[in-house]
């Protein structure tokens, strides 16, 4: 590999973004669906749903780590991290059907399968992403270049996500025909094709250009042991499962709030009084939509709730992808710690607002997602680069670069998190007393609007106080990099070509 550091080709920063937006059709059908695709489609209590996300996914959390190690040692004239993305790839569609799939078994052997399967698609979700997360801090050392990759990156995310909240409903119940079961195992074979192409042309289109130094031994033990004296990694690890139990428990509880407590005429009234949906038989952009992907109201609007929640999803995405792309452009201007912060304060605030929302306020409903999505957009990205930005800081500091490490170890927290809000998620349902397909008392109905409003909002509240700790401002980010590269030129003469 060549010692580089500079710019990157348009074509390598799009392929590497297909990366990450392959992951998101694993990654937001779990945030947003799978929840409730075991509660009401495959039929496990949520407690026992919530217990088996946490199971699942802290054992997911724990095997990052050791990918990390794996990643780091990892050594092929295609890279370090960047052979995984294509290893990965047909295991990682096969069991993407297979975690949606609903077999004839009973009760406690569905639960068994639910809980295989998901550990399954988890691990080799962490054998992908993690390597794949991890090439951004070695395919450029540019630390505004690096901003822009994770914007490329989190654009095709958004995309991605946009995607999935939109249509993914949809094809359910038109590729199952009344058949959830089937409509979920053909729809996640649709995504599952998806990924396989995406992560070959990722695999096809990036480089690794940064190395560690030759000299560096490798000592496990030691790396793992430089995390405790690095300031902004404890800073980045908390504020990344702080995090992602907000994002498992809004994401998770969005569609109930949808399916169980908007008022369903007035949902109803705003969908079809905006062209956001329409019957079957109606011609236009409605009848487009049922014909193709099934995006349409029933005759009884049965399922107003579901295309509520798409259209919703639809409209949040793309907004989102707006402020995703307004992120590169501040952080240059202010720095990528000071927008986070901005952005993060107030997308808490306009998240916990949504617990005074009447149901009969669709409208409100719509435009405070949308301002939420705005604030909370650019940060996305941001922080992904702030990841980075602390590997260059651990090598700076200790002498020792340990990229996979360093991305390892915040995917921990990342699955920590999720794995926390998930179970989180369900306990809190089942205890304020939420019970699958029937209405809900005014207990249930507390619960799903605080467990998707105020509850995760103290989450994010907690991230922001993470960010005022986090000690790599703008200034020290360019010492560090001005440093790092004046090392690496003392060293490169050593590099393999």
């Amino acid at each position: 590999m060549a010692q580089q550091s500079g710019k990157l080709s348009f074509v390598e920063k799009a392929g590497y973004s297909l990366g990450d937006g392959a992951a998101n059709f694993v990654f937001m059908t779990m945030i947003l669906f799978q929840l409730n695709f075991y509660t009401d489609t495959l039929g496990i209590t949520a407690a026992a749903a919530g217990t088996m996300l946490l199971v699942g996914r802290l054992w997911d959390a724990f095997f990052d780590p050791m990918m990390g190690v794996m990643a780091d040692h990892t050594n092929t004239r295609w890279g370090k991290f960047r052979p995984w993305v294509l290893w990965t790839a047909v295991p990682w569609a096969i069991v993407m059907v297979l975690a949606y799939t609903t077999p004839n078994f009973p009760p406690a052997g569905k639960l068994v399968w639910a809980c295989l399967t998901n550990i399954l698609l988890m691990t080799l979700y962490s054998m992908n992403n993690t390597p794949y997360s991890a090439m951004s801090g070695v395919m450029t050392g540019d630390v505004n270049e690096r901003t822009t990759l994770s914007s490329y990156r989190f654009v095709a995310a958004m995309i991605a996500q946009l995607v999935v909240g939109t249509f993914t409903l949809p094809l359910v119940a038109k590729l199952g025909n009344g058949d959830n079961a089937k409509g979920w195992q053909l729809t996640m074979g649709v995504w599952a094709a998806i990924c396989l192409i995406c992560f070959v042309i990722t695999f096809a289109t990036t480089k690794e250009r940064i190395e560690p130094d030759p000299r560096q031994k490798s000592s496990p033990r030691e790396d793992f042991g430089n995390l405790l004296a690095n300031g902004p990694w404890i800073a980045m690890f908390i504020l990344t499962v702080s995090h992602f139990i907000f994002v498992a428990m809004q994401g998770g509880t969005t569609y109930y709030f949808f399916q169980y407590y908007l008022d369903k005429d007035a949902l109803l009234g705003f969908l079809t009084s905006h062209g956001l949906a329409s019957t079957a038989t109606s011609g236009g952009f409605g009848f487009w939509l049922a014909d193709t992907f099934g995006f349409v109201l029933k005759p009884d609007h049965s399922n107003v709730g579901a295309v509520g929640f798409s259209a919703f999803q639809m409209s949040s995405k793309v907004v989102t992808i707006i402020g995703v792309i307004a992120s590169a452009f501040l952080a240059r201007k202010y720095g990528k710690r000071t927008v986070a912060i901005v952005g993060f304060s107030f997308a808490t605030i306009f998240l916990a607002m949504f617990i005074a929302l009447p149901p009969d306020r669709i409208g409100y409903t719509f435009v405070l997602e949308w301002i939420r999505a705005l604030a909370y957009a650019p940060t996305i990205p941001l922080i992904w680069a702030m990841f980075a930005d602390v590997a260059d800081y651990a090598e700076w500091k200790f002498s020792r670069r340990t990229t996979g490490v360093i991305f390892a170890t915040i995917l921990f927290g990342l699955k920590t998190g999720l794995s926390l809000g998930g179970a989180i998620a369900g306990w809190l349902l089942s205890g304020y007393g939420y019970r699958a397909n029937v209405a809900q008392t005014e207990n249930a109905l507390l619960g799903i609007r605080m467990t998707m409003s105020v509850y995760p909002a103290i989450f994010l509240a907690i991230v922001v106080g993470c960010l005022f700790a986090y000690r790599i401002t703008k200034k020290l980010n360019l010492e560090i990099q001005d440093e790092l590269a004046e090392r690496r030129r003392n060293f490169a003469h050593t590099a393999p070509a």
